[in-house]
């Protein structure tokens, strides 16, 4: 369970001079104004912002965040007004918690690309503050993550919504690993079984990475380390739910996913990615058709890298992104 500390220890982690105080007191509000609610779980409500805050805190943002992050449920679920807010902590984080407020009212009930798209539009326009829609997605990550404990019918709907919304959201603001959990997590309350069993394979195939793993970051470390001296490069399994859309659009099972396997290689400079582009290349065989140029032309979210398929070691494909 977080506590308060837990939040105050990781703000000064990464600004030492940071308004403690603010976070003091927009704990004390929070406490106050949702003391006797209980979460579904059965736990008290207060658990719900510490978190949020907590994820806030983790994604480094500024104390006013944090601050929002605590108070986010609060106009919606207790009564306290948005001018109470702003007599206690200024304008700037009323603001924030009332955009909360407002993306929280709105309800998606289609699965229609289209209507999704114009929906995310909408809450990029409503969001003047992109710290608006970090929260509102902490507030959503941490929702997941006790989604047992609401009514099926309500899981499929916030599951659904994760999946059409807010994990798109996630990506178009260069949030990666979160897009991946809110789509994993959604993922395993739409398709329990085939998520339980995707899972069972992973786990298994995990032990038996693992070694793979290390033989491919060393193989390339040496190769590397003449020619660009100064780089990251880290492997991981792919995710339940990008494995499982990949099985649907091949119409493949979970065996016939060959590029289960990601790297990621992370240099100082554009001219490194090309140069460690080639290096790759000359190591293994490129798989064609599969190498992609962000660095030439960003995603819309301005992510930029390259991205290739090689048959790496024992004739397996393996992904590279640069």
């Amino acid at each position: 369970m977080i506590k308060l500390e837990d939040i105050v220890q990781k703000v000064l982690s990464y600004n030492s001079k940071a308004d403690i105080d603010l976070i003091n007191k927009a704990y004390v509000f929070t406490a106050k104004a949702h003391a006797g609610q209980m979460r579904k779980s059965g736990d008290p409500y207060l658990i719900h912002p510490l978190e949020v805050a907590h994820i806030l805190a983790d994604m480094k943002l500024d104390v006013s965040s944090i601050a929002a992050g605590m108070l986010h449920d609060t106009l919606e679920d207790t009564q306290t007004t948005k001018k109470d807010i702003q007599d206690l902590f200024g304008a700037d984080i009323a603001e924030l918690v009332d955009g909360v407020t407002k993306i929280s009212k709105f309800k998606f009930n289609t699965q229609e690309e289209h209507q999704a798209e114009n929906f995310r539009k909408m809450i990029m326009a409503m969001s003047r503050d992109i710290r608006v829609i970090l929260i509102k997605l902490a507030d959503r990550f941490h929702n997941l993550s006790t989604l047992q404990f609401m009514p099926e019918e309500k899981q499929m709907s916030i599951a659904q919504e994760t999946l059409d919304i807010y994990s798109p959201l996630a990506s178009r603001l260069g949030i990666d690993w979160l897009k991946l959990q809110l789509e994993d997590l959604s993922f395993r309350f739409l398709k329990p079984d085939v998520y339980r069993q995707i899972q069972k394979q992973m786990v298994r195939l995990k032990k038996n990475r693992e070694e793979y793993m290390a033989r491919v970051e060393k193989a390339v470390s040496e190769h590397f380390t003449s020619s660009i001296p100064h780089f990251v490069i880290a492997g991981r399994l792919k995710h339940a739910y990008g494995i499982y859309r990949k099985m649907q659009r091949l119409n493949i099972s979970f065996e016939q996913v060959h590029d289960l396997l990601a790297f990621r290689i992370i240099t100082n400079n554009i001219e490194e990615c090309y140069e460690a582009l080639g290096l790759l290349h000359s190591m293994w065989k490129p798989v064609p058709g599969r190498f992609k140029d962000y660095v030439a032309m960003p995603k819309a979210n301005n992510y930029q890298s390259l991205h290739t398929t090689v048959i790496c070691l024992d004739g397996e494909r393996v992904e590279f992104q640069i």
